[in-house]
């Protein structure tokens, strides 16, 4: 049993080991959203706060270990005198002073420090050619509202990327439309909670462009794990096409007007948005430009045609739990729907 225990922790060793080596290349690919990976002017000042608070609190512990070893050591019980003790010192001013001072102070500098971190995020000068996107909080996906070009659009968020050339930051009024929710893309921002009649503020200037991912922290309900974010950074000439994209009304081909009656005939109109159609419902996410997403239903899966299906049938299939009913339709009303939602582009 002994033998069998003793191969077990090994091989949980080796595990550990092995995970704690490839971290960094997941990182590094991007296939794992990490605070150790930042991108953006916030993001890499919570590091630095997060390496100084390590460098102390490892010192610290370091120290403390090494008494403790030596004590251990010196101390320990020797076979030619087993009952001998060491000798007993009962009381030190100095060593009372020195352990009441020295973790007063170093509390104190971890306090001033954090504090120092979070004023200059917080109170950031707003550039006048910031971006400025509205983002509200649902059970369980994200609406992203852009102001000033009138756009609106759900769970995927464009910004452009930041240089030295053009600077480029964007701000975020952050709100919920029920529960509490937390906003955060560990790459790019520190954690900012979505709360119901009340705004939030943060703010990034991610200088790489690229796909950051994230994630709600804050358990808002059954599918809370689902409720997944993703932020493409773009040049500006692709955040400047992509807004020009997402201001065009809906397409609407004749081969599909059987699907848009299907869809504007049941209760899908009364929940969605779709410009330029009489579809104007405001309870989920805009689909006018359904198509350029690259997921459905916050992340949860991939966007495709037999998925967009899958989901429009049966949303369970993919997120149990989620507000969207089943809404019962035909197979032929199933494919006549898909095949004019895919033209939403």
């Amino acid at each position: 049993m002994q033998t069998h225990h003793a191969q077990r922790l090994i091989r949980r060793s080796s595990a550990s080991a092995w995970l704690l080596l490839t971290s960094p290349m997941l990182i590094a690919q991007g296939t794992t959203p990490s605070t150790l990976a930042p991108a953006s002017t916030p993001a890499h000042q919570i590091f630095d706060l997060s390496v100084f608070v390590v460098a102390i609190t490892g010192g610290i512990f370091l120290v403390v270990g090494g008494l403790l070893a030596v004590a251990l050591y010196r101390f320990r019980t020797r076979k030619t005198d087993p009952l001998s003790e060491p000798a007993q010192i009962y009381g030190s001013t100095q060593i009372e002073l020195a352990w009441t001072v020295i973790p007063v102070l170093i509390v104190v500098v971890l306090f001033l420090t954090t504090a120092r971190i979070i004023f200059a995020i917080q109170d950031a000068q707003k550039p006048k050619t910031a971006l400025d996107v509205t983002v509200i909080g649902h059970q369980f996906w994200w609406e992203f509202r852009y102001p000033k070009y009138g756009v609106v659009t759900a769970n995927e968020l464009h910004i452009p990327a930041s240089s030295d050339a053009t600077p480029a930051a964007t701000f975020l009024k952050l709100t919920s439309a029920d529960v509490n929710h937390s906003f955060w893309i560990p790459q790019l921002a520190g954690k900012t909670d979505l709360i119901a009649n009340h705004v939030n503020t943060m703010w990034m200037d991610p200088r790489k462009p690229g796909l950051y991912l994230g994630q709600c922290a804050q358990f808002c309900g059954s599918q809370h794990a689902m409720m997944l974010l993703r932020i493409y950074v773009d040049t500006p000439e692709q955040f400047d096409v992509w807004i020009k994209n997402q201001q065009q009304p809906a397409q609407q081909g004749p081969a599909v007007v059987a699907g848009r009656k299907v869809f504007e005939r049941q209760a899908c109109m009364n929940c969605h948005t779709v410009s330029g159609t009489a579809a104007t419902g405001r309870f989920g996410p805009d689909l006018s430009h359904l198509i350029s997403r690259a997921t459905l239903a916050s992340g949860a899966m991939d966007n495709t045609p037999a998925n967009l299906r899958q989901w429009v049938k049966s949303p369970d299939t993919f997120k149990r739990g989620a507000l969207m009913p089943a809404m019962q339709l035909t197979d032929e009303q199933l494919d006549q729907v898909t095949a004019y939602l895919e033209t939403l582009k």
